[in-house]
């Protein structure tokens, strides 16, 4: 896995590529956390080159959503391969997070 970080407009943009399993997770939520940082922060997590995303991945996800929110951020994920969301579908967690097409939406959604 690799992860790139960028703002664009005011919005953080995370870029995760390969695969995110229990093998990584860890450094994936880091990255999330760390993004996060202030009060108020606005994150993409731009899905477009993930190949894969197990059900750690998806705890990272969802241990990140809950430290924006206390942060009064927000969190949206991106370019969804038709796999990976039928994984969001399946496990619920597409009514958790905003998803949309590319990241150029989520930003614009997110007030970038």
């Amino acid at each position: 896995m690799n992860i790139t970080e960028q703002s664009v407009n005011g919005v953080t943009v995370l870029r995760a590529e390969g695969r995110i399993d229990s093998g990584n997770a860890a450094q994936f939520e880091a990255a999330l956390l760390s993004a996060i940082g202030a009060e108020g922060t606005r994150l993409v997590v731009d899905m477009e080159q993930l190949s894969y995303i197990s059900s750690a991945g998806l705890r990272c996800l969802l241990v990140a959503a809950k430290a924006a929110r206390a942060k009064r951020g927000a969190i949206a994920l991106s370019a969804m391969a038709s796999h990976i969301r039928e994984v969001f579908d399946v496990s619920g967690f597409s009514s958790l997070f905003e998803i949309h097409a590319d990241a150029a939406a989520a930003v614009a959604a997110l007030g970038g």
